[in-house]
């Protein structure tokens, strides 16, 4: 099957997803997540596919989504098609977790935001030589979501944390420390393990492949950064990260350029997500901030900062921290006027699978 943007084959066992936007690095529009799930769907009973491969054409795996274009729609209609695409997207996360055959994501080039909803909740993760990966949904007004509270909160410590409030892209190494990727694949030997996994299981393609990753930066900064950024005051984190040294004040620097709005309100639902029973649960809960927080003014002016006029002089309102009240951010986790996201049931097998 080919669409415009997404092409699928069948290389012996293997069922292949190939994102081609390349103009915009592969960024997900509502159409492509809906051709991405048919496909699946049709592989999931297909005995001719064992396994499933999901790659990017070109300088990335996915650049995230289509913000733009959901800018647009909420000056329009106040969100309604931006909804159907989270409640399409969302669900295709979820059913990239619970698939009954083993999905191996290639995480090269950029993979941002949608791109590692596609990617982080695959059985098999794949990051190479190239891999900039991250959650930069503070810098355009915007929460991490596509699960991305529950993948950044799976590990102990404040990584993700850090992850989530900068907005930082992150290579092969910090992936993997972050909970985002499993395995380092130097990227010339992409198309070897492409080749291998028509015939072989992905533990022994990637097996015959993989190697140690080039060391990362993460965890020189982890002491750090989990004496640094734990409790749910952003203004106390920033603090910590004042006194802690050139590395943490670098940091809080980064943060302080971000939406003091989204900044508040990732905190407040990394923390909530700590304390959820699935990723499903996780994704309920994302839809909720993602429409909340989209209605805010923040989005369409950090969209128009770093995507439309690119002058990267976003005006943030409140343009402060302070500003920003516990009343604003309870709103942003309340039920949307549709309801809220459904998607099947988790049950106790595969929960603990």
């Amino acid at each position: 099957m080919t669409g415009e943007h997404v092409r699928t084959e069948v290389r012996g066992a293997l069922g292949v997803v190939v994102l081609d936007r390349q103009a915009a690095l592969n960024a997900l529009t509502h159409e492509m997540v809906l051709e991405i799930a048919d496909a699946l769907r049709q592989w999931a009973d297909d005995p001719r596919v064992e396994r499933v491969a999901i790659t990017g054409a070109g300088r990335a795996l996915c650049a995230g989504g289509d913000v733009v274009s959901l800018v647009d729609d909420i000056r329009a209609t106040g969100g309604e098609s931006a909804g159907r695409f989270w409640r399409d997207e969302y669900a295709l996360n979820a059913a990239i977790a619970r698939y009954p055959k083993p999905v191996v994501a290639i995480q090269h080039g950029i993979v941002l935001g949608g791109g590692v909803g596609l990617s982080g909740h695959a059985s098999h993760r794949v990051v190479t030589d190239s891999t900039r990966i991250g959650f930069p949904e503070v810098t355009i007004g915007f929460v991490p979501d596509v699960g991305a509270t529950w993948l950044l909160t799976r590990e102990p410590g404040e990584l993700g944390t850090r992850a989530a409030l900068t907005g930082d892209h992150f290579g092969a190494a910090d992936a993997i420390l972050l909970g985002l990727a499993d395995t380092y694949v130097p990227e010339r030997r992409l198309p070897e393990l492409l080749a291998a996994l028509e015939t072989a299981e992905p533990d022994e393609a990637i097996g015959r492949v993989a190697a140690e990753p080039p060391e990362g930066r993460l965890e020189g900064e982890r002491a750090m950064l989990d004496a640094a950024l734990a409790g749910d005051d952003v203004t106390a984190l920033l603090e910590r990260l004042d006194a802690s040294g050139p590395e943490g004040q670098a940091i809080a620097a980064t943060i302080r350029k971000r939406s003091p709005f989204a900044v508040t309100v990732t905190l407040a639902a990394l923390r909530r997500a700590r304390e959820l029973p699935s990723l499903e649960a996780a994704l309920v809960e994302e839809y909720r901030v993602s429409r909340a927080t989209t209605l805010q003014p923040d989005f369409a002016e950090g969209v128009r900062a770093q995507l439309i006029d690119k002058d990267r002089a976003p005006q943030w309102r409140p343009s402060s921290l302070t500003d920003v009240t516990p009343a604003m951010v309870e709103a942003s986790f309340a039920a949307p006027p549709e309801g809220d996201l459904r998607l099947p049931a988790v049950t106790e097998h595969e929960e603990h699978a």
